[in-house]
């Protein structure tokens, strides 16, 4: 039974959401202030975590920066609707998905299975490695070295990166990449696939000649760039 912690301040939609992600079959607890929160997740061991952006005591991006520095548990923030501002940052911050208040139970539980699957909660074990250049990605650990060096991605930067690796030299389509991170369709508003490639390419870094490994084909989608150190140009697995 995956376990969730909810982070919010309003004491009655807790109950009301603890009590319908119950009946969906997970494990739920609820804390009301930022501060319980960080120290909750950071205490506990935890599938995912709901993060409500407005919090006494710390507030959610601060959560989420905070947590974001000794763990990848997956992050769903709930934002105020229409405030563009706030899921941009939690986004660039490492939240996985973002839900706008009001919002139905039934989405939001939606939102949550499509985050595990994505972030391998709900996954079998798998024991390929794909190499490119200098960059491993352990599929089993779903893990990432650069040059032997760990990378802490988000389950969503983790997908995006595993599936520019997979054909690593050609431009993969934003419809793809989008479908497969994020679990649905892009829309021309939706910024948040463009801010998850951008924070994984600054986790990346360029290669050591100094060319980006991600390429914005505009209008396309995007490239994992292969280097030119890379003697036989192929991935391998």
């Amino acid at each position: 039974m995956a376990k969730i912690l909810l982070v919010d301040d309003d004491v009655e939609l807790c109950r009301l959401v603890s009590e319908f992600l119950k009946g969906e079959g997970w494990e739920v607890a609820a804390v009301h202030d930022g501060e319980t929160g960080v120290e909750r997740i950071l205490g506990n061991e935890w599938d995912l975590v709901i993060l409500d952006v407005m919090l006494p005591s710390c507030n959610g991006l601060d959560v989420l920066r905070r947590i974001r520095e000794r763990t990848s548990v997956p992050v769903v923030m709930l934002t105020a609707r229409g405030d563009e501002v706030d899921r941009i940052v939690g986004l660039e911050l490492g939240a996985d998905d973002y839900l706008p208040k009001p919002f139905n139970p039934r989405e939001l539980a939606a939102r949550i299975r499509a985050v595990m699957r994505r972030t391998g909660a709900e996954r079998g074990s798998v024991v390929e490695c794909l190499t490119v250049g200098d960059l491993i990605l352990d599929m089993g650990a779903r893990s990432v070295r650069r040059d032997g060096v760990t990378i802490d991605l988000t389950g969503v930067e983790y997908e995006l990166l595993e599936m520019l690796l997979e054909r690593a030299g050609s431009v993969v389509s934003r419809e793809d990449l989008s479908r497969r991170a994020l679990g649905r369709r892009p829309s021309h508003f939706d910024r948040s696939l463009d801010t998850h490639l951008s924070n994984l390419r600054k986790k990346l870094g360029p290669f050591p000649e100094g060319r980006e490994r991600l390429k914005t084909v505009r209008g396309v989608g995007y490239q994992y760039v292969k280097a030119s150190t890379d003697g036989t140009g192929d991935s391998q697995r």
